[in-house]
């Protein structure tokens, strides 16, 4: 492979606001693996965020890319998974898979899909410094003639369209904006795009914690919540708090400490099998590999405030965020049925497909 960009390349990246700023350019904030796809001829690589290649887990993505892609080009998007009209991130997240018969099997019961948003690199040229306006026309013409699963990001310029999408996308699984300046060039690793994601809160049971990797203090909290069955579920983790915070949690916590799992919610942990049943923690992740997955069991008897993005299913997409105490509310009034529920929207919509 000889292109003017070579991999590996780090994504650019965005940062968080609160509000969607005015006189950018805006997209749909996608929910899927980012991915850089590099294409010189016969050869395709399909790099990860963290530069880890994904070409053998999208094999039927990877000869759609070869087909419709121009003959030397370097794209940035987007691999995502479509079912039931909306993004399925855990469909996904499957796709990972060691065995490569499992792969094969995937690529035609739960086909991907790339959605482009950048044009790093086309032919002999490198679109490193070239303004982003000028770079998506390019991806666009690019692009012209792709079809199903190769798609080009829906863009608008108007800040009015963008909370629009804002509102709307979220019924197909999408987590927010994204808003880019006019004359940024791409700059691999910065966070110089800004991101608008949704923001909800929710009353969780703190049921466990798992050490930080200094030593004895708060890593993180796991949450849990109460489905229909009376069953508590584990639902996500709080995890950002400075240092000192996680050593006034530690002793905060103490009291709650369980000698054993015996007796808690979650005992049955440790058991492959049970994961079937219930969400609980240390769930097999190919993703962390050999990871100490480890917690120290808490009586579920303390509930905290926290705020979340959206769901993912019936767990949070990401790391929820830690707002406070709710020494007012009961552990067994924390249920699913407090959780705001997005109006459906068919991706197709976004897409511009049928």
């Amino acid at each position: 492979m000889d292109l003017p960009v070579m991999p590996p390349v780090a994504p650019m990246l965005a940062k968080s606001a609160a509000a969607i700023p005015a006189g950018m350019r805006y997209e749909a904030k996608w929910d899927g693996f980012r991915a850089i796809v590099f294409r010189d001829g016969d050869e395709l690589e399909i790099g990860s965020r963290t530069g880890k290649p994904l070409t053998r887990y999208f094999p039927e993505l990877a000869g759609a890319l070869l087909a419709q892609l121009p003959p030397r080009c370097v794209l940035d998007g987007e691999i995502v998974i479509v079912r039931g009209g909306r993004l399925d991130f855990d469909a996904l997240l499957e796709r990972i898979h060691p065995a490569d018969s499992r792969v094969r099997m995937l690529a035609g019961t739960t086909p991907a899909s790339f959605v482009a948003f950048d044009l790093l690199a086309l032919g002999d040229a490198s679109l490193m410094d070239t303004p982003l306006r000028e770079r998506r026309d390019a991806l666009t013409e690019a692009l012209r003639g792709a079809t199903d699963p190769v798609f080009t990001a829906p863009w608008t310029d108007d800040q009015q369209v963008a909370r629009q999408w804002f509102e709307q996308y979220e019924g197909a699984g999408l987590d927010g904006v994204v808003a880019k300046p006019f004359g940024l060039g791409y700059r691999p690793g910065e966070r110089v795009m800004v991101k608008v994601k949704h923001e909800r809160t929710a009353d969780c049971v703190v049921a466990g914690l798992r050490h930080h990797k200094s030593g004895p203090v708060v890593g993180s909290l796991l949450l849990g919540l109460y489905d229909t069955t009376g069953r508590l579920q584990h639902v996500g983790v709080s995890a950002a708090f400075p240092m000192r915070r996680r050593q006034e949690l530690m002793t905060e916590l103490e009291p709650l400490r369980m000698s054993t799992v015996e007796g808690h919610p979650w005992a049955e942990w440790a058991r492959e099998e049970a994961h079937a049943q219930s969400r609980m923690p240390g769930a097999p992740s190919r993703w962390t590999g050999v990871k100490d997955l480890s917690w120290v069991p808490l009586r579920p008897e303390r509930v905290c405030e926290v705020a979340y993005d959206h769901m993912q299913g019936d767990r949070f997409r990401h790391t929820a965020r830690f707002r406070r105490w709710r020494p007012d509310r009961e552990p067994r009034d924390c249920t699913y049925a407090q959780l705001e529920e997005p109006v459906s929207y068919d991706l197709r919509q976004v897409l511009g497909s049928t």
